[in-house]
């Protein structure tokens, strides 16, 4: 069975680039806002959220607040995805709850290896 991936980004080239990047291993669903994001995890539960931060109608920040909030994706891997690089930014999404951040343009091959980590997390450090 694959892993389902949600993806969160305004930017729908972003979301058509990881789509396309990420439905070769697994399955993809995406979203353009947090709300669209929510809505959907009424009825489904994804294995890994890749989340952007700057977003209308409600931002990356608050999303997480929310998931982190709900029982069921409480405990749900977040990848937050920022166009700012700052430590303060990436503080304050791991604060919330995030388990990494990259910042755009993020290298493909860096987030598949960070998918793999939190996918797979005691297989992956087996591997060493």
């Amino acid at each position: 069975m694959r892993h389902k991936i949600l993806i969160i980004d305004d930017e729908k080239s972003i979301r058509l680039l990881l789509a396309n990047f990420l439905s070769k291993n697994y399955d993809v669903e995406s979203k353009s806002d947090g709300v669209d994001a929510l809505e959907w995890l009424e009825d489904n539960l994804p294995d890994l959220i890749i989340c952007d931060i700057q977003m209308p109608n409600m931002d990356g920040y608050l999303f997480l607040e929310k998931v982190r909030q709900r029982g069921f994706t409480k405990h749900t891997p977040v990848i937050m995805l920022s166009g700012v690089e700052s430590s303060k930014e990436r503080i304050k999404c791991y604060r919330l709850g995030a388990q990494d951040f990259l910042a755009k343009p993020f290298n493909p091959e860096e987030l598949a290896e960070v998918i793999n980590k939190n996918l797979f997390p005691v297989h992956y450090a087996l591997k060493w």
